[in-house]
């Protein structure tokens, strides 16, 4: 894994294991009734042990102040992730400011590790709209997001359902979530199904022999489950009368448990069971950073048997990829299939979305207008000006590991970079010249081994893979899409880690 993968998988860990902390939603409480319960939500900080695989690999904690003018919460998560043997640091920190009827006034978050900073800082304008400003290593870029209705984040989801609408086993809701992480909105589906008691640590003690702490008291808590549907993605939360989280658990085997400060942080800072968690995954280092050749043949079909792990949520099917049962089958597309039935630009509202600019992906970009109009000359065909800009990119984009989260502009600037911003920079120009384009991401498998990859996917016809970092028009079948979209998608990748088995049976060259 690249540097800059390395932060993608990070930024994913975070978001996979601790959604209940950094999703948003919009949710419909009347105001009288929010105000009302939130003067009685109660201030205090509650403590966590984050565990992968039945391992702890970080501590997290939750703290609610309450203010005249309203509350804070404020989520403070801190972990090391095993990637290529080794444990990458990964500190993200978010700050919520809301009202005394619990609706967001404004928040900040933030993202540190050994191989990416980023900061995201919202404020709401009105009740129409959210500002937010988005910060990636040195680059600062604002978008506005239009409201629908007052925006509501995860970090104080369980508050919100405690003390607005109640929480009761056999309840439903549907809400909408704007992440502010990924700058999507998506529906999710929340069901009360269930409650229990949990008994957690209440106190510990050091001992001096194992140099360690250790519970001697403990606590009975009764706890409501929350599960939480979306996109085939299935998660767990288990949250007390006063709205905090007792337990979560997601895909993966990430798994947050509420415990003591003691349990929770000491035992994490003083090293107990990190080297533990480092257990061989399937996610090798990109092509860039390995240095892999792909040889003379380029793979036709493969043929690949998928367990281990849960492929609900995951883009397999569709395009050049078939599954059946539990084998995945990927197919490179024949020349027949690379010719459109459309000229540029393609104003089609069906693709309006793969089409305009997003951030990170700033297609609208004046140096990003001119040097798509420059690579792709006069031409209206769609497949010549998609090789065009795949050549172009292949050729003009130096192969290096890179540090951070990609950004079509910076990507420009520095000349520079591995498949994420090989991948960013083709969308964007492909974006500005009219051509229906989105992200794909997965694995790519080369000489026996697989590596996480990400690529474009250009509309002609159905979407074809190109590869602009291996300069291949279109990419062979060795690429296995998992994702398709943004940073928000390929942060689903982290799922594979440790956890998924891939048996090649059958590859085909051309």
């Amino acid at each position: 894994m690249t540097r800059g993968g390395v932060a993608l998988l990070l930024l994913g860990v975070w978001i996979g294991s601790l959604g209940w902390l950094v999703r948003r939603e919009y949710f419909r409480p009347s105001s009288q009734l929010a105000e009302a319960s939130a003067a009685t939500v109660p201030p205090g900080a509650t403590f966590y042990s984050v565990f992968m695989n039945g391992t702890q690999i970080g501590f997290a904690s939750n703290t609610v102040d309450t203010v005249p003018g309203g509350i804070y919460v404020s989520d403070i998560l801190e972990i090391f992730v095993p990637v290529l043997g080794s444990a990458q640091r990964l500190n993200a920190h978010t700050k919520v400011n809301l009202s005394k009827a619990l609706q967001l006034i404004g928040f900040e978050a933030k993202i540190e590790g050994d191989a990416n900073r980023f900061v995201a800082r919202g404020e709401v304008l009105g009740d129409s709209l959210l500002a937010i400003e988005i910060t990636t290593g040195e680059r600062t870029e604002m978008i506005e997001v239009p409201l629908r209705e007052p925006v509501v984040l995860p970090a104080y989801l369980p508050l919100r359902l405690s003390f607005g609408p109640g929480i009761e086993v056999g309840d439903s809701h549907t809400v909408a979530l704007y992440d502010p992480f990924t700058f999507q909105e998506k529906m999710v589906d929340i069901a009360i199904t269930g409650d229990s008691t949990f008994i957690i640590p209440d106190s510990a003690v050091f001992d001096s022999t194992a140099m360690r702490w250790e519970a001697i008291h403990w606590d009975t808590l009764y706890a409501r489950r929350i599960e939480q549907h979306a996109g085939g993605l299935r998660t767990e939360t288990w949250i007390d009368e006063l709205g905090r989280v007792v337990q979560y658990r997601s895909p993966g085997g990430f798994v947050i448990s509420r415990s003591v400060y003691e349990l929770a942080y000491e035992n994490f800072r003083r090293g107990h069971g990190v080297g533990a968690a480092l257990q061989p995954e399937v996610i090798g280092q990109t092509v860039i950073a390995a240095n892999v050749s792909l040889g003379v043949d380029e793979l036709a079909q493969v043929r690949v048997v998928l367990s281990g792990t849960e492929l609900n949520g995951f883009q397999l099917e569709g395009g050049r990829q078939q599954l059946i049962a539990d084998t995945l089958i990927v197919t490179r597309e024949t020349p027949d299939q690379l010719d459109a039935d459309y000229m540029l630009p393609n104003l089609s509202l069906r693709f309006a979305q793969f089409v305009r600019p997003e951030p990170l992906i700033q297609s609208d970009d004046e140096r990003l207008l001119a040097l798509a109009r420059r690579i792709v000359g006069r031409t209206r065909n769609a497949r010549r000006a998609a090789e065009s800009i795949n050549r172009w990119v292949f050729e003009e984009i130096t192969k290096e590991v890179t540090a951070g989260v990609p950004n079509a502009v910076r990507v420009l600037e520095n000349r520079s970079g591995d498949c994420n911003e090989h991948t960013v920079l083709f969308v964007a120009l492909a974006r500005a010249t009219g051509l229906p384009t989105r992200t794909a991401a997965g694995l790519i498998y080369i000489n026996g081994s697989f590596y996480y990859h990400a690529w474009a996917e250009v509309f002609l016809g159905d979407w074809v893979a190109f590869d602009p970092t291996l300069g291949q028009t279109p990419a062979d079948a060795s690429h296995l899409r998992f994702t398709v979209g943004g940073l928000a998608r390929q942060l689903e990748l982290t799922r594979l880690i440790g956890s998924v088995s891939l048996d090649v049976v059958e590859t085909r060259n051309s």
